[in-house]
């Protein structure tokens, strides 16, 4: 935020060793995640030591990455996600239960402690078809091994080796030194070879992910059987790849939905006029606590409101990363072939000259009328252009069902361990210093009251 104030919209630094250029100015932004995001730039720069994840989407490459895209692309769509939602509701259910054995108790509840694993056991089950309670079951092999996955530490001797001293990655890779625990992927690729072999000689009627990406895989082998194609251009995902795709959706879902609903449970108990207002919607899109239904679930408009102003505050991610491929001029900038370019997401947010008192949580920001008269690209929570968040829709309907049913059932309301404002620490990811905690008040219905 001071280098913007300093210098303006365009600045440099250093990230360890790797010179970045930082850009927030919009035109600028359009054109290297929209217009030339194929032909001068790629993905985010890949540090190596990758492991499990080096063949994921995350950080696949031009044609590579555009193949893995247009495989998972299919799996995403408003079909596919519906056909999942009764997983996401089982869970929400569970997770209503969980809330209430606390609330009975009048006891404060760390949202970390619920929303993890509510996030947890949705993911799991909708990439790899594994039922699991985390939250009872801490000694489940897939709690245990996502765990270690998500200990994420970049302190540690080996991230800081990589940030130093980047020349001595090849080194270490062939040493197979990862930045994620080596039997943690070997015990997710035998659980992905196990299910697929499982489920080719027993009936499966579950949709996941990873279900779908082997019928593409056997869809696109039956294509190239037919048509005399060589499998070495095939476009299916190899098993390796298939892995590395669960396994993301894994990382990268759980974090996201486990913190973003602890903020905006936050905002919702320090801004009871902005939850009363919610739950009254809730309350009238699923009279008498009905259902909720994929569509209506995803029109709700206010919620869509307090989600959009939650994660211009705290976004997932506080900057987006490309790498210029070839030396580009743009708006008289010349920015020079492997140069970094970060877009600070999170300092977009804050900006007085788009976003009027930014530090105030106002969902009034996010009405049609207010984003038609606003530059799209000053709120970029899951990026934008063809790089976008493959998973952006499977988290806002995994969230927003979570949120859906938390309206349907309790009031949210500040504690004495409450930490107001809240500090944020951002690193990978924006956290809170110290974790949320909140007071779950059952809500009392006008039938129970009779």
């Amino acid at each position: 935020t001071e280098c913007y104030k300093k210098y303006g919209k365009i600045w440099g630094i250093y990230d360890g060793r790797q010179p970045l250029l930082l850009v927030m100015d919009t035109n600028m932004i359009k054109t290297i995640l929209v217009k030339e995001c194929y032909s001068f730039f790629t993905n985010r720069r890949d540090f190596g030591l990758n492991g499990p994840f080096k063949d994921s989407i995350l950080i696949a490459r031009d044609e590579n990455w555009k193949r893995i895209r247009s495989v998972l692309s299919p799996t995403f769509t408003s079909g596919r996600l519906k056909e999942m939602l009764p997983i996401v509701r089982r869970y929400a259910k569970t997770l209503v239960k969980n809330v209430e054995k606390k609330a009975k108790m009048n006891e404060p509840i760390t949202l970390k402690d619920i929303f993890g694993p509510y996030s947890m056991d949705v993911v799991t089950s909708t990439s790899f078809s594994v039922d699991i309670d985390s939250l009872n079951n801490p000694s489940d092999p897939f709690v245990g091994n996502i765990k270690k996955m998500l200990k994420l530490n970049i302190f540690s001797p080996v991230f800081l080796i990589m940030i130093i001293f980047p020349f001595l990655i090849p080194i270490m890779e062939k040493l197979n030194i990862n930045f994620f625990p080596n039997k943690v992927a070997d015990f997710f690729h035998k659980a992905v070879t196990h299910i697929k072999e499982n489920r080719k000689t027993t009936r499966n009627d579950r949709v996941d992910f990873l279900q779908l990406m082997i019928d593409s895989q056997t869809t696109e082998n039956n294509k190239e059987m037919q048509n005399g194609v060589n499998s070495s251009s095939s476009k299916a995902l190899t098993d390796a790849e298939i892995s590395a795709q669960a396994l993301m959706f894994i990382f990268a879902g759980y974090e996201t939905a486990s913190n973003t609903l602890s903020h905006v449970s936050y905002y919702l108990a320090t801004n009871p006029d902005v939850q009363t207002k919610l739950q009254q919607e809730v309350d009238e899109t699923f009279p008498n606590k009905a259902t909720p239904t994929y569509d209506a679930v995803m029109q709700m408009e206010y919620m869509e409101m307090v989600f959009s102003e939650t994660l211009r505050l705290i976004p997932p991610s506080p900057r987006l990363e490309r790498q210029c491929k070839k030396d580009i001029q743009i708006n008289g900038v010349t920015i020079p072939k492997d140069t970094i370019v970060s877009i600070p997401a999170y300092i977009l947010h804050l900006d007085p000259e788009h976003w009027p008192e930014p530090e105030e949580f106002r969902p009034e920001r996010f009405t049609k009328e207010a984003r038609e008269a606003r530059d799209p690209y000053v709120y970029l929570p899951f990026g934008m252009g063809p790089r976008n968040c493959i998973g952006m829709r499977f988290a806002q309907m995994l969230m927003k069902v979570a949120l859906t049913y938390m309206m349907q059932n309790f009031t949210l309301q500040p504690c004495k361990e409450t930490q107001i404002p809240l500090e944020l620490d951002v690193k990978l990811a924006m956290v809170p210093t110290k974790p949320v905690v909140l007071k779950f008040v059952r809500r009392v219905t006008s039938e129970q009251e009779e």
